[in-house]
């Protein structure tokens, strides 16, 4: 090898540039940051063949003065951090900087600034064979344009990389949508190769947001998405997630935002998912846009140079916010009186929902309305507690035996092993959501009316929520028994699992297992939950520690539970083709207004959908 010496700045800069410069879109990132934390209002991007030939970026923010010009062009020269303190607590999106002396390593760059005060606007240009900038006076007004001609003119073999045209500016459309998202404060204006894409106006209000959201990512999802507003512990989490029957083949309509700043973090990936865990079809992805807020000394964001990512200074408590936030605004969407909605009056009002198969737009003519009760407003039906699996089975609501002709008619109380206890009877002058069962179809759905017009309700589905819903709060109510083994298990395990299962006795003992450590590398397994007798206990303890090494946290008891229950639940749900009387019908129509969840079965299905009596003279051409 030879000798140490240092690397010329042009190399220094392409080494960066190799980092933080993957494609023009990157690029395009970069420069939107700076002109987002120098407090532009107004932004307008305009690029040539995907960005490759020519990207340029203009804002109104605080510009720069002549001296500040060239300082820019070089490395780690910033006016956004002075000193470790201000690392610590990272405000603004960018603070290394490297992006713009990294873009200009590998492009012909033109930098055009002026500040409020200077009586001049000054122009700077770079090639990446001279790092040298060279100063020309120039007609600009407050703020900068950056203009980066001929990416990777000088590193051929980056340039070979580079996809199609369309797709480079794909990529490059996504890093403007994501700040867009981010800055409901500041317009923004793409073009490309000439044409218009983007004219986002500022969006000051609820409604504004609303938007600029649906032109961004699509009406459906503000038709289908529920409101989310929750503050607590010092962090507060805004924004819309779909319901669970809006969901997509693929995990691209996800937005989260951590103090403004656009991130894909495993953990809150991890929370959401948790989150949609009873709701969502198999193998399908929820669809989301949400802002973190938190105080900055609580988050680094200094973890990769593209600063994609973050690291919470305690990511169990913000796992945790996380996905009881979005459990509790899942759980709590429920069927409402439509009375009073005027068609048209406000398109993102109305939640659609649609098959869960198509995940992009809805179904034609299905709608419900989703709203967040009150705090005080009542879960699932309370059951009487359940001692074991058996019980559980024993206590499944069937639908199978005849509804009770002697008992009161206001408190529609089935036989044993009907659907019984504490149920709110059908008020004929009461208006309810779900209305009135007028008819059952083919043995399979409840064709009901209400104020709004035409109800379709899947017996089998919606019978099946019901059912789980109330086996799980009867089975957690009372925490999660455990029962000791006949033999204890001993389980070989690295030492890093041994040390958290030594740290976690209480929490597993919670979760209903007792694991002892009994060596290095090895463990004892005296206790499972009751539910989980048949289990494969191995691969469960592995999973948990798994998980709390992870996360801080596991789930796997209480997912593996709510797994069988689930199954239970389903196959002890009313069948197809089972005939119910109207009183029936309507029990389960009170009882889905209840119920949390309802919208969806246990394995994301949609349970109802809703026609409405103009979208059913529509179909008729009535009124023409």
């Amino acid at each position: 090898m030879s000798r140490i010496h240092k690397l010329s700045a042009r190399l220094a800069n392409q080494i960066a540039a190799g980092e933080v410069v993957e494609r023009p879109a990157s690029v395009v990132k970069e420069l939107l940051e700076n002109a987002l934390d120098a407090g532009a209002r107004k932004v307008q991007i305009q690029v040539d063949n995907g960005g490759v030939k020519r990207i340029m970026i203009r804002d109104d923010g605080e510009g720069m003065s002549k001296d500040d010009l060239p300082l820019s062009l070089s490395r780690h020269a910033t006016s956004k951090i002075t000193s470790l303190d201000d690392l610590e607590a990272v405000a603004t999106l960018g603070f290394r900087g490297e992006a713009l002396a990294s873009i200009s390593s590998v492009s012909r760059l033109k930098l055009s600034s002026r500040t409020e005060d200077a009586e001049q606007a000054w122009l700077a240009e770079t090639e990446g064979r001279d790092m040298q900038a060279n100063l020309s006076p120039t007609a600009h007004n407050r703020g900068t344009t950056v203009e980066v001609r001929d990416l990777f003119f000088n590193t051929p073999a980056r340039r070979k990389f580079l996809r199609t045209e369309k797709t480079e500016f794909n990529h490059l459309e996504e890093v403007v949508k994501r700040q867009a998202l981010s800055r409901f404060d500041v317009s923004f204006e793409l073009g490309h190769n000439g044409k218009a894409v983007h004219m986002l106006r500022p969006a000051p209000t609820i409604r504004d947001k609303e938007q600029r959201i649906a032109s961004l990512c699509g009406r459906p999802f503000m038709e289908n998405a529920v409101e989310i507003d929750v503050e607590a512990s010092g962090l507060k989490l805004w924004g819309w997630v779909a319901l669970p029957t809006f969901s997509r083949s693929q995990a691209d309509l996800q937005y989260f935002y951590v103090n403004g700043r656009v991130i894909r973090d495993r953990l809150v990936t991890h929370a959401v998912k948790q989150a949609y865990r009873d709701v969502l079809y198999h193998g399908r992805h929820p669809a989301f846009v949400l802002y973190l807020e938190l105080d900055p000394a609580l988050v680094d964001v200094n973890v990769h140079p593209t600063k994609h990512e973050v690291r919470f200074r305690d990511g169990r408590l913000v796992h945790d916010f996380i996905f009881r936030s979005l459990h509790k605004a899942l759980a709590d969407v429920r069927p409402v009186t439509q009375e009073g909605i005027v068609e048209g009056a406000n398109e993102f009002e109305g939640a659609q929902v649609g098959s869960p198969y198509s995940g992009v737009m809805p179904a034609a003519g299905s709608s419900m309305l989703a709203t967040m009760p009150s705090e005080g407003s009542q879960g699932a039906m309370s059951l009487a507690p359940l001692s074991s699996a058996a019980g559980v089975r024993e206590s499944m609501p069937a639908y199978g035996q005849l509804y009770s002709a002697q008992g009161n008619a206001q408190s529609n109380v089935f036989t044993e092993g009907g659907l019984a206890g504490g149920f709110i009877g059908t008020d004929p002058a009461k208006d309810y959501p779900l209305g009135f069962a007028v008819a059952q179809l083919h043995g399979i759905y409840i064709l009901a009316q209400n104020k709004s017009g035409l109800i379709v309700v899947d017996m089998h589905a919606a019978h099946e929520r019901v059912t789980y819903e109330r086996m799980k709060q009867d089975f957690y109510s009372q925490g999660i028994q455990s029962q000791p083994l006949l033999v204890p298990m001993s389980l070989a395990v690295s030492q890093k699992e041994a040390n958290i299962a030594e740290e976690c006795v209480e929490p597993l003992q919670r979760f209903g297992l007792g694991v002892e450590r009994s060596g290095p590398e090895s463990l004892v397994v005296r206790e499972v939950p009751v539910l989980l007798q048949g289990v494969d206990v191995d691969q469960l303890v592995r999973d948990v520690l798994s998980d709390m090494i992870e996360h801080g946290y596991s789930d796997q008891v209480e997912a593996r539970a709510n797994e069988l229950m689930s199954s239970m639940a389903c196959h002890g749900s009313v069948r197809a083709n089972r005939e119910l009387t109207h009183p029936e019908m309507n029990a389960l129509l009170r009882d889905m207004e209840e119920t949390e969840r309802s919208g969806q079965c246990n394995h994301g299905r949609p349970t109802w959908a809703a026609m409405s009596m103009s979208e059913l003279d529509k179909l008729f051409l009535r009124g023409r």
